[in-house]
């Protein structure tokens, strides 16, 4: 379960995703400063409502916060997804300045999980049962490409 100071959505709550992704942050903080935030505070970055959306310009460059927090994310999936098979997954991101590119995990010679960015310096999901949705169905996946091709994934 991940850690709240609130009520939280039952399937954001009980997402392995989640959780993998707040350990992605709290490895990050070497100096103890997010110690004291729940695990929602630590994701809050991650939404992005109606309002904040808005907000942003249509057209803009990423800025380096915005990156990390999607390699934070892609992190978080790789990881969740090498618990649940015991394979090494590595992740990939290639980002052009103005927001587009592609992040791709690999395990062995298998691409696992495959996406194309755009419009990154608007990288965020609506809510956070949303973000939890995406990633389960991101890792979920990436363990069925392992298992469908094993003797590809295994390779190495």
């Amino acid at each position: 379960m991940i850690e709240t100071n609130g009520a939280v959505p039952a399937a954001a709550a009980s997402s392995v995703f989640l959780k993998e992704l707040a350990k992605q942050f709290r490895a990050q903080d070497t100096y103890g400063t997010w110690d004291k935030k729940s695990d929602i505070e630590l994701l809050e970055p991650y939404i992005l409502d109606r309002e904040k959306r808005q907000a942003i310009p249509i057209v803009g460059d990423p800025d380096p916060e915005t990156l990390w927090r999607v390699e934070l994310l892609y992190n978080a999936v790789g990881l969740a997804i090498e618990r649940e098979t015991g394979v090494m997954v590595t992740p990939m991101m290639k980002m052009h300045h103005e927001g587009f590119g592609r992040m791709i995990l690999c395990a062995g010679r298998l691409i696992v999980v495959n996406r194309q960015l755009r419009d990154v310096h608007r990288f965020g999901f609506p809510n956070l049962e949303k973000l939890a949705q995406e990633g389960d169905k991101l890792v979920a996946a990436g363990v069925e490409m392992i298992r469908k091709y094993p003797e590809v994934a295994n390779y190495g």
